[in-house]
């Protein structure tokens, strides 16, 4: 699984995914400050899903038609960060490539997966 990390998105949840064994590449440590479009076209060039905590992307995807392999939206309250980074590694795990072609919404026990716009 090769997954894109946006600069909204907690180092520690970056940290823990690659500690998983999991293809990271952080946008803070490679390009920061990029416009979302562009940070969205480099997902999908690269064959990566989009790891966010930014809802603008919601929009990006849906509403101008952004291409992407998939998104994992994480909105978590700052009450319950602390369980984020764990919660991120297991749902990747768990579903692994049923998360290309899907705009996941991960909340705090709960996980939501829609369908993306065929390519």
């Amino acid at each position: 699984m090769k997954l894109l990390a946006d600069e909204s998105v907690d180092f520690g949840t970056v940290r823990a995914l690659r500690a998983a064994g999991f293809d990271v590449v952080a946008v803070a440590e490679l390009d920061p400050g990029i416009p979302d479009f562009e940070v969205a076209a480099r997902a999908y060039r690269e064959f990566r899903i989009l790891l966010t905590e930014d809802k603008d992307f919601g929009q990006l995807v849906y509403a101008t038609g952004a291409l992407a392999h998939g998104v994992v939206f994480v909105r978590f309250p700052a009450s319950l960060r602390p369980e984020m980074s764990s919660t991120v590694v297991d749902v990747v795990q768990r579903f692994g490539d049923r998360l290309a072609g899907q705009f996941v919404v991960l909340q705090p026990g709960k996980v939501r997966f829609s369908k993306l716009r065929e390519e």
